[in-house]
C-alpha cells in the first residue's frame, strides 16, 4: 500500500540507504569512545549533517554537535542522540566487535565498548536527518539535530546547556529522543509521564587500620566493614521502601587491598540508586548515610567514612499531550501490534534536562533491539532474564529490523509536527 503521508514520502528512500547506514553503524561500533572523548564520533556526525545540508556547530559542551535544517516557516523539532561508550570489554563475538582500549579520565587504561547502544542512536539520527533533508517538499519548519556527549556520566546534557545551548540555538517546540532496549526488535514502547528513573551514584571510602594477615587483632579490618555494609545496604529496599513503591540499590564496585596476607587501611564502595519518587529517593539516600556511618562506628573505624556523589540523573517525564501526538503517529504508521505501552524503566537518562530546563515538552521512547525469534523463545521458556541487557559485555542489538525501526520512528515523530505546515 502506498503511504501518502509526509512521513511516508520522507521514508521512500529508506530501503536504499540501509546499506550505507549499516556500514556507519558497524564502523561506530568498532570505534567506541568514552564520555567527553567522542571526537571521532562527533566528527562523523558533523560530516553527515553537513553532507545533508545542515548548518552545523561543533564543540558544544566539549564534543557535542548541533545541526539546523531550516525549511520554511513552521515548528522547530529537536532530535537528540547520545554518543558515548562504556569502559567494558566486548564479548559479543561479532566480526565488527570493538577491540579498542584507551585511557579514562583518571588516567587508567581501559577497554571500551558500545555496550549501551549509543552507536545505533547516532546511526538512527544520521539516517533520519539525511532522509528529511532529501524530502523537503514533504514538510515545513526547522529540524534541529543534537549529538550529545557524556550521557553515561550524566555530564553531557548539562555541559551543552552550560555552553549556551539555549542562547545559541532556536527554542524547539518539542524535543524527541529514543533508546535501544532489550525488548523485541521492531517494537516501540513508551508511556506518558515518568519513563525513566532518577539515578544517584556515590563513592564511599571506609577507613580501618592495616595489619599483617596473621595478626587480625592488630587491625580494624575495612574489608569486613565494607562487606557488612554491602549486605546491610541490601535491606533498604526490602525493609525500608514500601511494597507499592520502587527503588534499586546496587553496589557495582567493592575494592580493598592488594595481597592476601595484608589487611589494608581502607575499602572503597561504589553504588548506584534508582528511584521514581522524590520522597522515596530521600528516604533511600538517608538510609545509605545512616548505614554506612553506623557500620563504621560499630567496627571502631578511626575516622568517619567519606561519601562522595559521583553523578545524578533526574526523572525523565514525557509530556502528556506531546506523547499522545507521538503515540497516534506511531500507531498510524507501524500498526497497533508494534507499538506497546511500558511502565517506567529503572534505567536513568539526562535527556530530560533539555525539556525541563528549556521549558519545552519532550517525549522519550524505547526501541527493541533483540532478535524477535530469540526474544519470543526466551519469553516462552521463562528465560528473559538471560538476555544480555544494556551495559552487558554481550549486549549487541540485531541490526535489522532495529536499524530501520529507529530511523522510521524519528521521521514519523518529527513529521507529526513538521507535516502540519506543508500538507
Amino acid at each position: 500500500m502506498r503511504d501518502d503521508t509526509a512521513a511516508g514520502s520522507v521514508l521512500n528512500h529508506l530501503r536504499g540507504s540501509l546499506g550505507d547506514l549499516e556500514s556507519l553503524y558497524t564502523d561506530l561500533h568498532s570505534h567506541p569512545e568514552l564520555s567527553m572523548q567522542e571526537r571521532r564520533t562527533a566528527g562523523v556526525a558533523a560530516d553527515r549533517l553537513r553532507a545533508a545540508g545542515f548548518d552545523v556547530t561543533e564543540g558544544v559542551g566539549n564534543t557535542g554537535v548541533v545541526g539546523l535544517l531550516r525549511n520554511g516557516d513552521g515548528p522547530t523539532v529537536m532530535l537528540r542522540a547520545d554518543m558515548d561508550a562504556l569502559p567494558v570489554r566486548e564479548d559479543t563475538g561479532l566480526v565488527y566487535a570493538s577491540t579498542v582500549t584507551t585511557t579514562d579520565a583518571d588516567g587508567n587504561e581501559t577497554p571500551v565498548m558500545h555496550a549501551c547502544g549509543h552507536d545505533i542512536h547516532v546511526t538512527w539520527l544520521a539516517g533520519a536527518c539525511a532522509l528529511m533533508a532529501g524530502a523537503q517538499d514533504s514538510w515545513k519548519g526547522t529540524l534541529m539535530a543534537m549529538f550529545q556527549p557524556a550521557e553515561e556520566t550524566a555530564a553531557g546534557a548539562q555541559a551543552m546547556i552550560d555552553d549556551g545551548l539555549f542562547e545559541r540555538f532556536p527554542k524547539p517546540d518539542v524535543i524527541l529522543g529514543q533508546h535501544v532496549m532489550p525488548i523485541s526488535a521492531g517494537t516501540i514502547a513508551s508511556q506518558a509521564g515518568v519513563i525513566t528513573s532518577a539515578g544517584d551514584s556515590f563513592q564511599i571510602r571506609m577507613f580501618g587500620r592495616g595489619a599483617h594477615g596473621s595478626m587480625p587483632q592488630a587491625s580494624i579490618d575495612p574489608v569486613v566493614m565494607a562487606a557488612s555494609t554491602v549486605l546491610r545496604l541490601q535491606t533498604i529496599v526490602a525493609r525500608e521502601v514500601g511494597p507499592t513503591d520502587a527503588a534499586v540499590v546496587t553496589v557495582g564496585a567493592l575494592q580493598a587491598g592488594t595481597k592476601e596476607n595484608v589487611i589494608p587501611d581502607e575499602a572503597l564502595i561504589k553504588l548506584n540508586v534508582r528511584t521514581f519518587d522524590e520522597g522515596v529517593r530521600r528516604r533511600v539516600l538517608d538510609a545509605i548515610t545512616r548505614i554506612v556511618n553506623a557500620e563504621a562506628e560499630a567496627s571502631g573505624a578511626p575516622r568517619p567514612p567519606e561519601i562522595t556523589p559521583l553523578d545524578r540523573y533526574d526523572l525523565v517525564r514525557n509530556d502528556e499531550r506531546a506523547t499522545a501526538t507521538v503515540r497516534d503517529a506511531f500507531h498510524a504508521h507501524f500498526g497497533d501490534g508494534r507499538v506497546v505501552h511500558t511502565g517506567p524503566a529503572s534505567a536513568s537518562e539526562d535527556f530530560g534536562s533539555f525539556g525541563t530546563e528549556w521549558g519545552v515538552p519532550s517525549v522519550f521512547w524505547f526501541i527493541g533491539g533483540i532478535d524477535p525469534d530469540t526474544y519470543a523463545a526466551a519469553e516462552r521458556e521463562g528465560r528473559l532474564s538471560e538476555i544480555p541487557t544494556n551495559h552487558n559485555p554481550k549486549f549487541a542489538p540485531v541490526i535489522h529490523p532495529t536499524l530501520e525501526t529507529g530511523v522510521e520512528a524519528l521521521v514519523v515523530a518529527s513529521c507529526a509536527w513538521l507535516a502540519a505546515q506543508s500538507l
